[in-house]
C-alpha cells in the first residue's frame, strides 16, 4: 500500500547530485509516520492515549541513485507483528516505476508514554488495523538482509 509521498528537495541532495544517505532515512521516517496514522495512532490519538511507537532497529538498502526533484513515494507491508511490536518493510519507488530505488524495514516498538516510557501491547482497535493491514504477498525482496563482508579464507590476502 502506498502511504506517503514527497519530492527530492535541493537541500537533501549532496555533492554526487544525488539524495543525500540520511535523507533516505528522514523521508522513511516520514512514512512511518504516515503508517501510525493509517492503524490508528494518529497525532490526537498518541496524546489522548499517551501512545506512541518507537523505532527499535532501521535497515536502509541503496540501490538506485535518485536526484533532486524526483517525486519519491513509499509503499509499505507489515511482515510480522506481536502484541507490542510491527515489522514493517517499505520501499521507495520514483514516480510511476514500479523497481524500487531503495527499500527498508524497521522494528517498531508500542510505547506507553504515561510516566516513564514503556513497551505496553496494543490497544485492540490498533491491534485490530494493523492484522487487517498485514498481507500475505510474498515476502520483501529487501527484506531480512544482513550487512558484513563475505568469510575469507586464511590464504586470502588482504587488497589494501
Amino acid at each position: 500500500m502506498a502511504i506517503y509521498h514527497d519530492t527530492v528537495k535541493p537541500e537533501w541532495v549532496d555533492y554526487n547530485g544525488h539524495l543525500r544517505d540520511a535523507f533516505y532515512m528522514l523521508i522513511y521516517s516520514l512514512a512511518t509516520d504516515a503508517f501510525m496514522d493509517s492503524i490508528g495512532l494518529d497525532d490526537a490519538t498518541r496524546r489522548a492515549r499517551h501512545r506512541t511507537m518507537y523505532t527499535l532497529e532501521a535497515h536502509v538498502n541503496f540501490l538506485r541513485e535518485i536526484k533532486e526533484g524526483a517525486q519519491v513515494r513509499i509503499e509499505a507491508q507489515v511482515l510480522a507483528r506481536d502484541a507490542k511490536r510491527v515489522h514493517l518493510y517499505l520501499e521507495m519507488f520514483e514516480g510511476d516505476s514500479r523497481e524500487p530505488v531503495s527499500a527498508s524495514e524497521q522494528m517498531l516498538l508500542h510505547i506507553d508514554t504515561t510516566g516513564d516510557p514503556k513497551a505496553a501491547p496494543f490497544d485492540a482497535d490498533i491491534a485490530e488495523r494493523i492484522a487487517a493491514s498485514s498481507s500475505d504477498a510474498p515476502r520483501a525482496r529487501y527484506a531480512g538482509r544482513v550487512i558484513g563482508l563475505p568469510a575469507r579464507s586464511s590464504a586470502a590476502t588482504d587488497p589494501a
